[in-house]
């Protein structure tokens, strides 16, 4: 909303209030969480909170193959994951959802190259930690999962409140 609009005072429809590409990649570079969500059989909507790993476009994720997740995105590959801005130093209320199809991936390289990424973002500038996560995570059944996202969902609560009196006083978090 630019600075010369009135102030919107009703938030039922929210779809005006998008993350930028500046900020969406700052918050993509700052978060290490998401929300990984996919279908049971039965059709009932699950997810669970993982560390992730955003690289040219895509998603990986790591689980071991015993979790009840990794057949169920091999059967129903349409899966979605949410990052918040909540926990981090960005200090607005930022998100965004991918919608997409699922990869899962049992390739050594592709391990390899995840297992460190993912290490270099949960245990920055730490070697040591780094090279323990990396064994901790180096186990005979695990997999990767990669999204390939198709449809993408922003929202940055910043642009909602601006010019708003629910902004004004509004703390930041």
């Amino acid at each position: 909303m630019s600075a010369d609009k009135a102030y919107t005072d009703s938030y039922a429809d929210v779809s005006s209030f998008s993350l930028d590409d500046e900020r969406e990649q700052r918050l993509l570079n700052t978060q290490t969480e998401c929300c990984f969500m996919w279908s049971t059989k039965e059709g009932d909507p699950v997810g669970v909170i993982m560390n992730f790993v955003a690289h040219e476009g895509r998603f990986w994720l790591t689980c071991t193959r015993r979790r009840k997740r990794v057949p169920a995105i091999e059967a129903r590959p349409r899966v979605a994951i949410a990052i918040s801005s909540r926990g981090t130093d960005i200090g607005v209320s930022q998100t965004v959802t991918y919608k997409g199809n699922a990869i899962v991936h049992n390739d050594e390289s592709v391990k390899a190259w995840l297992y460190a990424s993912l290490a270099a973002r949960v245990r920055p500038g730490d070697t040591d930690q780094q090279a323990a996560f990396v064994h901790h995570l180096d186990t005979p059944d695990r997999v990767v999962i990669e999204i390939v996202p198709d449809v993408r969902i922003g929202f940055d609560a910043e642009n909602m409140f601006r010019n708003s009196p629910a902004g004004a006083t509004r703390s930041r978090v």
